[in-house]
């Protein structure tokens, strides 16, 4: 061995001892010591190198690089554990044949790399002494493919066994393993959460009886029981969406509404677990106990409506999840009210400086924050007052009450002003001489009841007592005279359009929005077909909720009485008594298709009606495995996908089940604007270009206008 300096050999000693300190255990042959080395180790010893004296071989089997983060795995490996892999190097000798002092790594190039990236990070030095054995007898090349080719990975399973071991073994985290392995936090509880799947499920994976992604899609749950339940049912289709949705069909996603109004941390706080998919994009997970989570729903929602009505004074609350479209009530509304003093002059100093910030930044490109904060104070303070515009009478709270729901999606959703038959006013019924019938109580215009024998006797026929003064006139003549008017009034309006609008108006709003009264004289009774009973959920949707407010918004601004509803018509302007008239006939259309009716023109109207509207229903509706994709079939769906996105796309999705296809198939169509044909609107230039169908009568004239009588 070549003779050392003792500066150099004290140096290699300590090297030896710290190698010794941290497990780098074995009997060292040689010290190998630098440059100024005269002669070489025999092939076989174990020698102690300098880090920065290791170079690769250029006879390396892999000539593709190491990832970094495999790179990054042996680097926290060897800082945990040190080196438990000798390296196997052979020395560098110049054109002469000489030894340069360096030498070349045959096997273990991933671990030379790691230490020079720990001794980048500083964690180590430079000249750190790496064990390892010389080999000059075989063949460099050959050596590393060997090491390569006739290593065996460890199978997944064991892998994942063994890192579930180490957590309930040594209480090792997910972060302690993940530093001491070189991964992500997440790796490890991925391999944890396979590594906790049912034995007899992992005993199937290492025979080959499950894919990895199979496996992955069990690992959802922890449920041992449950797992195996579903893999014994398992049947063809073994797609690991499959998997996933039978695994969770029982439990909540996060996306749900429930879920929403509720919270992760409310729920957890209650005793819930929240099942985490680690291998997909689960959106939050899935709530694994219903029961508890709708349970808690229906918790915060009583709690609302306690505070509600404690807080407003009506007769009654109900909550629910969803809310009862078939409760059978009339609907009272709030009326426009006039502000008091006080609130009237906040509003006015409200508004006031709301114009002053706005004037003043009304060239900013960004606001300042205590400018942005007022703005939206002033913001809250004028939608809080304007608020105090409409009010309940104080009569319609005392006899009404209020539902909380939950709303589509996920918040509180309070509707007020329902009363219950038993709750309503008696109607007051028209009697002769000015007097009233009140619950069959006949009451006169002083409001004193009157006893049946008060009442004068009924009129006689025409021609005996009409001639006498006060007396009222007969029945037949009444009729006489208002058929002749009805007549007149008929003429009139037909050459008076804005008056017929008006009056046209006025009779759909005095049934929309007032109970069982005949305050009009035009023969229209709109009905309004409940759309409920055909679509599921159609009436918690957000274009429902739209038309729902839109009414609310007239109704609040109906004056109490239906006598006054003719001069509130008269006032408005003319586009406001468009508007209103246009919300009333808009009630009242129908244009479902039912299997049993045959109404061909009904349905060419309303696609008329549609091409005049410009309606475009992607602003209301989307294709979901719910709405469409799940109920059509295979065919229809790769129709629908080849339409909206391409060829190749429906071509990838032809093979699969139709669960994963519908599925894939939202995704594909989501943002692409793609509907049925039967949603399609069509143009108005298209239709008009249409060639006009010469339609002969049906038997009996049925087809053209009826003459007018």
């Amino acid at each position: 061995m070549a003779r050392t300096s003792k500066k150099t050999k004290a140096a290699t000693v300590a090297a030896v001892e710290e190698a010794a300190s941290v497990g780098e255990v074995g009997t060292v042959a040689a010290i190998a010591t630098g440059p100024e080395t005269s002669a070489v180790a025999a092939s076989g010893e174990t020698v102690f190198i300098p880090l920065n004296k290791l170079k690769k071989h250029p006879k390396n089997a892999r000539k593709t690089p190491h990832s970094e983060a495999s790179i990054e795995g042996k680097a926290a490996s060897i800082a945990a554990k040190g080196i438990l892999q000798n390296l196997v190097v052979e020395p560098e000798l110049d054109a002469e044949g000489q030894p340069t002092g360096f030498y070349l790594v045959s096997i273990g190039e991933g671990r030379r790399l790691a230490q020079l990236l720990r001794a980048k990070r500083k964690e180590i030095k430079k000249t750190e002494p790496i064990r390892c054995v010389i080999d000059t007898v075989n063949d460099a090349a050959e050596i590393s493919l060997d090491e390569n080719v006739t290593r065996e990975d460890l199978h997944p399973a064991d892998q994942f066994e063994r890192f579930r071991e180490l957590a309930e073994d040594r209480g090792w985290g997910a972060e302690e393993i993940a530093a001491r392995f070189g991964v992500t936090a997440h790796v490890v509880k991925q391999r944890l959460r396979l590594g906790a799947v049912s034995p007899k499920l992992m005993q199937v994976y290492r025979d080959g009886g499950l894919t990895l992604d199979q496996l992955m899609a069990f690992a959802i749950t922890a449920d041992h029981a449950r797992q195996e339940q579903v893999f014994a049912k398992l049947s063809y289709n073994r797609d690991p969406a499959q998997i996933r949705r039978d695994l969770t069909k029982a439990n909540v996603p996060a996306t749900d509404r429930r879920a929403i109004f509720i919270g992760a941390e409310a729920y957890i706080e209650a005793g819930g677990n929240i099942i985490r998919d680690l291998f997909t994009e689960d959106r939050g997970g899935f709530y694994e106990d219903a029961a508890l989570l709708d349970r808690l729903v229906m918790e915060k929602l009583e709690s609302i409506a306690f505070r509600v009505r404690g807080d407003e004074g009506w007769k009654w609350w109900e909550a629910h999840i969803d809310f009862p479209h078939a409760h059978g009530m009339r609907r009272v509304y709030p009326h426009p009210v006039e502000l008091s003093a006080e609130d009237a002059a906040d509003y006015a100093a409200t508004q006031e400086e709301y114009d002053r910030l706005s004037s003043e930044y009304e060239g900013a490109d960004e606001l300042p924050d205590d400018v942005d904060q007022r703005f939206g104070e002033l913001e809250a303070e004028i939608e809080h007052i304007d608020a105090k515009r409409h009010a309940y009478d104080l009569d319609d709270i005392t006899r009404s009450g209020v539902f909380v729901v939950l709303d589509h999606d996920g918040g509180a959703r309070i509707e007020r002003g329902f009363v219950r038959p038993e709750d309503e006013k008696p109607e007051a019924e028209e009697a002769s001489n000015g007097e009233t019938v009140i619950d069959g109580v006949r009451v006169n215009a002083d409001g004193e009841v009157v006893e049946d024998g008060d009442h004068g006797a009924e009129p006689d026929a025409e021609d005996e007592d009409t001639e006498e003064d006060g007396k009222p006139l007969s029945d037949i003549l009444v009729r006489d005279l208002t058929a002749h008017r009805t007549l007149g009034l008929r003429l009139a309006l037909g050459e008076q359009p804005d008056m017929a609008l008006i009056a046209v108006t006025h009779a759909l709003a005095a049934q929309t929005f007032y109970r069982g009264v005949d305050a009009h004289c035009l023969e229209i009774r709109p009905i309004s077909a409940s759309l409920g009973g055909h679509a599921d959920g159609i009436e918690d949707t957000a274009a429902a909720k739209a038309l729902a407010d839109r009414h609310a918004g007239w109704a609040a601004d109906m004056p109490r009485d239906v006598a006054h509803l003719w001069g509130f018509i008269v006032g408005l302007d003319h586009a406001s008594v468009m508007a209103l008239f246009a919300h009333c006939a808009s009630q009242i259309v129908n244009a479902v298709k039912l299997p049993w009716e045959r109404k061909p023109r009904v349905l060419e109207t309303a696609d008329k009606l549609a091409s005049a509207l410009t309606l475009d229903m992607t602003a209301h509706w989307t294709p979901t495995v719910r709405t469409y994709l799940g109920r059509v079939t295979k065919a229809l769906i790769l129709d629908a996908v080849r339409e909206a996105v391409s060829d190749e796309a429906a071509d990838r999705l032809a093979s699969m089940k139709k669960q994963p296809m519908a599925e894939a198939a939202e995704q594909l169509l989501a943002g692409t604007g793609w509907l049925p044909p039967l949603m399609r609107t069509t143009p108005v230039a298209e239709r008009e270009s249409e060639p006009v169908e010469d339609i002969a009568a049906p038997e009996g004239g049925e087809g053209f206008p009826e003459a007018a009588e």
